[in-house]
């Protein structure tokens, strides 16, 4: 069975760190690209991170809402796909999902034309001011 767990989340303060994680299993990690998406109270969702699969270079992408604060990587050997934030800041308030994409491509800073064909139940992270 094809499944995506995270964990990770938090409460922190503005300027403080996490790392989230994304376990995979139930199919091949090499072949599928995996994209952290998030969803804010009353937002829609955000695409925030993706990582391409390992047979297409595991190339990182980032939204410009994150980019120089978040960081995308994988270990390929455990299944792992990790979200580093630093410099957390209140609007960074969300539940936090990853998703796979069985095309093994990123488009952007999401799945490949949008389209994530699994998901994680998602985890919460809080950034008091």
């Amino acid at each position: 069975e094809v499944q995506l767990v995270e964990s990770g989340g938090g409460l922190v303060q503005a300027g403080g760190s996490l790392r989230l994680s994304c376990v995979a299993s139930g199919f091949s990690f090499d072949d599928y690209a995996i994209a952290w998406v998030r969803q804010a109270p009353g937002k829609e969702r955000e695409g925030i991170s993706c990582i391409s699969s390992s047979v297409h270079g595991a190339s990182t992408y980032y939204a410009e809402s994150v980019k120089g604060r978040f960081t995308i990587s994988s270990d390929n050997a455990k299944n792992t796909v990790y979200l580093q934030m630093n410099s957390l800041e209140p609007e960074d308030t969300a539940v936090y999902y990853c998703a796979a994409d069985i095309l093994g491509y990123c488009s952007g800073h999401g799945c490949y034309v949008g389209i994530c064909d699994y998901w994680g139940q998602g985890t919460q992270v809080t950034v008091s001011s």
